[in-house]
This record gives structure tokens, sequence and C-alpha cells, in this order.
């Protein structure tokens, strides 16, 4: 998919420096930055429950483990929501008895 887009001016020189430390072409650097923010805002979207795991890796193209690696990497916190983990205590209670 390609799209037009007009980048601020005051953009320019944080791309530049991003391009330099990666020693790649400004295009590539936005991409890379690009990737970046979707990256961080799937892990968002994933941690809040509005998308599984599975679909965060498809979205993505990676696999379920390399998305709860990204998790860590960017201190995103995952798993059950406390009211999922009471609820799983409680039968795994009833299990046991």
């Amino acid at each position: 998919m390609e799209i037009g887009l007009r980048i601020p001016e005051s953009w320019r020189d944080v791309i530049e420096a991003y391009a330099r430390e990666n020693n790649v072409d400004e295009k590539t650097a936005l991409r890379m930055l690009t990737y970046e923010g979707i990256r961080k805002y799937v892990l968002k979207l994933y941690s809040s429950g509005e998308v599984s795991l599975s679909k965060a890796a498809e979205i993505l193209g990676v696999s379920v483990h390399d998305v709860l690696r990204l998790a860590v990497k960017y201190g995103v916190e995952v798993g059950p929501t406390k009211e999922q983990a009471e609820s799983g205590e409680k039968w795994a209670e009833k299990l046991l008895k």
C-alpha cells in the first residue's frame, strides 16, 4: 500500500538523525519510525484487551511469542485483567476440591 504523506518540516532533523544512527536513507528511517509507532500502538490495543494476542501477532506479522517479547521490550503490561485472574483462581479452587 502506498500513501502520500506530508511530513512537517520540523521533523526533518529527527528523521535525518535517526537515518544516520541506523545507517539508512531517510525514507527507510521514516518507515522504521512508522513501524515502531504502529508496534507500540498495537501492543497498547493488546494490553487493553481491544485485540487478542493472535490478532496483534497477525497485524504485526510476527509470532505470538514475538508479541510477548515486544511487550517486555517496550514495558507494556500484558496478561489477564484483575477480574480474569480472580475468576481463574476461583475456577482453580473448584477444580482442586
